[in-house]
């Protein structure tokens, strides 16, 4: 005889795999500063990235199973090329690409025959004006939560976020910046710059993609400067 699962329960049985999935991956923290949107993740490999460019002004954060979060910044670029080029570039949007995601994530989780993605996203966009900036989190179910000031993702989420906001400022520099997500990142010893992986999306800058990926030399100076 079969045996009998409610729907509410292999809901919740999803969501608990989700979560722990999501909750082994090392946090990354993302923040609106003044000279743009800082990306900071407790990232041992030089070579597989958690933060990634997507479009000209766009950038993306994610914790989880690489292979899976992967899959979605290269599904993430295709879309957001494919708009600008069937539209206008400014037609891409970090609305439209988490709108896509929140797709994609709450698809599969409510499936009866895949399993759910064991990731967390951000999706952030810098604009001219740092109100105009935008952050979104997608949650493994395709829940988009558009986040204020700065979001955290990963299995030390909570901790982090009340870490941060007791410090945090919009107007704060690179490195106050860096320093306070650095230092909210590890809740034992201080994270070194080998330890870390750090990108900006820059406000000023006449270059048309925005994304920079801040090397460790920098990395230090910023921490230690």
């Amino acid at each position: 005889m079969p045996f009998y699962v409610s729907p509410e329960q292999q809901m919740l049985d999803r969501a608990e795999f989700a979560r722990k999935g999501i909750a082994r991956g090392r946090s990354v923290a993302v923040l609106k500063s003044g000279p743009g949107i800082v990306f900071v993740a407790e990232n041992h490999s030089s070579t597989l990235h958690k933060v990634s460019e997507i479009y000209d002004h766009i950038g993306f954060a994610a914790v989880g199973r690489y292979h899976e979060f992967e899959s979605l910044r290269i599904a993430g670029i295709r879309h957001a090329d494919m708009r600008g080029y069937s539209y206008d570039r400014a037609d891409v949007t970090a609305r439209s690409l988490a709108g896509a995601y929140s797709q994609l994530l709450g698809a599969a989780f409510a499936s009866s025959v895949d399993k759910p993605f064991e990731v967390e996203l951000i999706v952030a966009e810098v604009a001219a004006q740092a109100e105009e900036d935008v952050l979104y989190r997608i949650s493994y179910d395709g829940v988009i939560n558009d986040e204020r000031s700065f979001s955290v993702i990963g299995g030390d989420a909570e901790r982090l976020a009340n870490h941060i906001e007791g410090a945090y400022a919009a107007t704060m520099p690179l490195a106050d910046t860096v320093r306070l997500a650095a230092g909210s990142l590890s809740a034992s010893a201080p994270l070194g710059a080998h330890q870390l992986e750090v990108a900006l999306l820059e406000r000023s800058t006449d270059r048309r993609r925005r994304f920079r990926r801040l090397d460790r030399t920098l990395v230090e100076e910023l921490l230690h400067g």
